[in-house]
């Protein structure tokens, strides 16, 4: 039964996109199956045709993957959604999806490793080019737009510097030039902002991070219009197979009932770790959402509702500095994965943007000294005290 009113996020988190078999159950149901069976060959033709309702194949359509789909899109505010195996997986479908050989991609300079090898590596080896940005400058996405540009891409926050793009404006840019734009809402989460409702068309996320936010299992997830996805995804998605499996799905429907209460309390923990962190002697430089001195905090303002899970800061001392600040920490793990209920820290130059030239990390604004915070659910009184007393050994 349709709800009477609108439900608010935490509701939605926690009911929508259930759907239940005969046996009432309350969790969602775990449909571990690749195939289904049919009552006739009428039937058959009939599904495969699409002129009547039902699941085929596992590799396209699943009852526990179809749940989480409806669930994110519902949280969204996108008409549909499509899950995938990986966040990468979801990236690369929702680009490559819409391009062919002669076609042209704009994207922010300032993106996570695979993102960039992805533009600069895997398009052009299929025909397609691609032109990089500095993403807070709209007359460099105004200057990059050529005839044959289909799509623009970009991350905000963007991984690892937390750089803040206005995406109201890039997608009125991109709409100008009849392209489209994908934006990569990890960092944010969809409990802080809605790209969609800024002008976006399509949504990608790694529902390895704060979606499942507890180290299990990896997914990702695709979401926009029903246009959006039907010309450009589902086909892809059905003929060449990067599915989420079915047990990861029911594991990120579990994560989705809790998904607002962990963000909020880990951007809270954020926000204080920041404030506490920023004036200390051995960080350079320090980069957070929720802060007035973020250098986009009129955007901030303007497109989110909150912060962000993620802190970046530059140690003194380069990378030296920042490998004695790693390796003296107790309670905060070292790992490239974020969005965890465990606090996580990396070194983005040599791990998530090694294979970059110094000078191209530079550009990015990943420095030697660049760490990336993932604040996890550990009071944070307990997460100050490891990190000061790190730095002071840095």
């Amino acid at each position: 039964m349709a709800p009477s009113r609108p439900l608010h996020p935490d509701t939605r988190l926690v009911h929508a996109g259930t759907i239940r078999s005969e046996f009432g159950e309350t969790s969602e149901a775990l449909f571990l199956t690749q195939g289904h069976v049919y009552a006739s060959a009428e039937e058959c033709e009939a599904r495969f045709k699409g002129e009547i309702p039902g699941y085929l194949y596992a590799r396209f359509s699943n009852p526990t993957v179809a749940m989480f789909e409806q669930r994110m899109a519902a949280l969204e505010g996108a008409e549909t959604a499509r899950a995938t195996a990986t966040g990468m997986a979801a990236v690369t479908a929702a680009l490559m999806g819409q391009l062919k050989a002669g076609d042209h991609v704009v994207a922010a300079q300032a993106l996570f490793g695979s993102c960039r090898w992805v533009i600069e590596e895997l398009l052009p080896r299929f025909g397609v080019a691609s032109t990089l940005v500095d993403g807070a400058d709209l007359d460099q996405w105004r200057r990059a737009v050529r005839r044959e540009t289909k799509t623009f891409f970009l991350e905000s926050p963007a991984n690892p510097t937390l750089s803040i793009i206005d995406v109201a404006a890039v997608a009125e840019i991109a709409h100008a030039a009849g392209a489209t734009l994908v934006v990569d809402n990890v960092f944010a989460t969809a409990i802080w902002q809605s790209p969609l409702t800024l002008g976006a068309d399509c949504v990608v996320y790694s529902a390895t991070k704060h979606i499942d936010g507890q180290g299990r299992c990896l997914g990702g997830v695709i979401l926009g219009s029903n246009a959006f996805i039907e010309t450009h995804v589902h086909n892809l998605l059905r003929q060449t197979g990067p599915a989420m499996s079915p047990f990861n799905a029911w594991v990120m429907l579990k994560g989705l009932e809790t998904l607002s209460l962990r963000v909020e309390r880990q951007t809270r923990s954020a926000g204080a770790v920041a404030d506490a962190l920023a004036p200390h002697a051995k960080i350079d430089r320090l980069i957070y959402p929720g802060r007035a001195d973020h250098p986009q905090a009129d955007i901030i303002k303007k497109q989110m509702r909150g912060g962000s899970s993620l802190i970046a800061f530059d140690v003194a001392g380069g990378k030296a500095g920042a490998f004695r600040f790693l390796n003296a920490l107790e309670l905060v793990r070292i790992s490239n994965n974020l969005g965890d209920a465990k606090s996580l820290v990396t070194h983005p130059a040599t791990t998530t943007h090694q294979r970059f030239a110094p000078e191209v990390r530079a550009n990015m604004g990943v420095g030697e000294g660049l760490v990336r915070l993932s604040v996890g659910l550990e009071h944070p009184d307990d997460l100050i005290a490891d990190l000061e007393r790190a730095l002071a050994q840095a």
